[in-house]
């Protein structure tokens, strides 16, 4: 049963995401790539393991990847016997489920974004390009059960900016609302370097954002504080979870400021994602500070650094976040939205009722704004 809503209420879920069918790639890639499909294959064992071309990229507890509302023990568990497909809900897979999903949460409408989308990484460009169109592909049919109420963010190579900027007015004709960001640099260029700026002034263009999301990559630490902390294998899951989002995406958008990204592209929108939002006033005023001392060093033409946060940045807060409210006051009322990351491991089934509960000492406007209204402006809804 939907839950209640005010008639003025509209709801939109910024996080959530797909959970790709295992034969995706091998089912939309280009047929000259189709032996190099990502797929998921059990061993002689009966474990299953996830190839991207030649190479497993995740080994066992694949069931990990999904799992919203189930006992992660049980998902974690050592010995590997549950697969992919038994944490993948059908409202992950199948565009007319997640509708129904979405009515018995009461939700209008919600933000798709990959998954195993977020776990591969190749420099074989003309590959990676195949990957993305066929992720894109695919997530435009997810879409078709209701193309108003699931908004679909495009997958691009970003080693390859000529096929990606040609990649985007392909996904923005059939109408894709936003580019999903992994939050790293790309052979060691970060997001100010020239490499990016045809994208990024495409991009602009079109008014559509970027979304920079936390991303696992197995074959490198991108997790920051984890590599420093944990050695292989003794990863506590807490820690990794909790600091996961803040050490890729606070570096992030801290350097895209700091670096300039924003000078040159003004109107250029971006939605910080899966790392909370409390993080922001706080690496506003660290950055105000330091830059009165060495602005010297690369001056932007802004007065502070905390002004391209007011100007260009949206970030998404957990249901239970408690800080929403100074959020608002220090970043902007039109800043803020809030996502579920269903169907994943740290999401949770109640995440409505959770943030309506963070929400409820707030103005009705405000409650308002978080719950979908600044959602709606950022995506250019009706």
């Amino acid at each position: 049963m939907a839950l209640a809503q005010k008639q003025e209420d509209y709801l939109f879920d910024a996080d959530s995401h797909v959970m790709e069918p295992p034969d995706l790639w091998e089912n939309y890639l280009d047929s000259k790539f189709k032996d190099r499909a990502i797929r998921i294959v059990p061993d002689a064992d009966g474990i299953e393991q996830l190839w991207v071309d030649d190479e497993i990229i995740m080994r066992n507890r694949l069931a990990a990847i999904g799992g919203a509302g189930e006992d992660t023990a049980i998902l974690f568990d050592p010995r590997g016997k549950l697969g992919y497909m038994h944490s993948a809900p059908p409202a992950s897979m199948f565009g007319p489920e997640r509708i129904k999903l979405f009515d018995e949460w009461g939700v209008s409408a919600g933000l798709m974004l990959p998954t195993i989308g977020i776990l591969w990484d190749k420099d074989d460009a003309p590959l990676a390009n195949a990957y993305c169109r066929a992720y894109n592909d695919w997530v435009y049919d997810f879409q078709a059960a209701d193309r108003n109420r699931m908004i679909i963010a495009m997958h691009l190579n970003l080693r390859d900016i000529p096929n990606a900027v040609k990649e985007l007015d392909r996904n923005l004709a059939r109408g894709f609302k936003a580019v999903f960001l992994p939050p790293e640099r790309v052979d060691r260029k970060g997001f100010a370097h020239p490499h990016f700026d045809p994208l990024w002034a495409r991009i602009e263009e079109a008014g559509v954002p970027l979304l920079p999301h936390v991303i696992v990559r197995t074959r490198r630490i991108v997790t920051g504080f984890a590599g420093d902390w944990y050695n292989p294998g003794e990863l506590n899951l807490t820690f990794s979870f909790a600091m996961g989002g803040a050490s890729q995406l606070m570096p992030a958008l801290v350097a895209m400021v700091l670096d300039g990204t924003f000078d040159k592209f003004p109107r250029l929108k971006v939605c910080s994602i899966e790392a909370g939002a409390g993080w922001a006033p706080y690496a506003m005023d660290r950055m105000d500070e330091k830059y009165k001392r060495f602005k010297w060093q690369a001056p932007l033409k802004l007065d502070l650094p905390s002004d391209y946060f007011r100007r260009n940045i949206w970030l998404c807060a957990e249901p239970e976040e408690r800080t929403i409210a100074s959020v608002l006051d220090i970043v902007g009322e039109d800043r803020v939205l809030w996502g579920s990351d269903y169907p994943h491991i740290d999401s949770y089934l109640e995440c409505v009722p959770q943030v309506r509960h963070s929400v409820s000492g707030l103005s009705e406007a405000r409650q308002q704004a978080v719950l979908g209204g600044n959602a709606k402006k950022l995506f250019g809804l009706r």
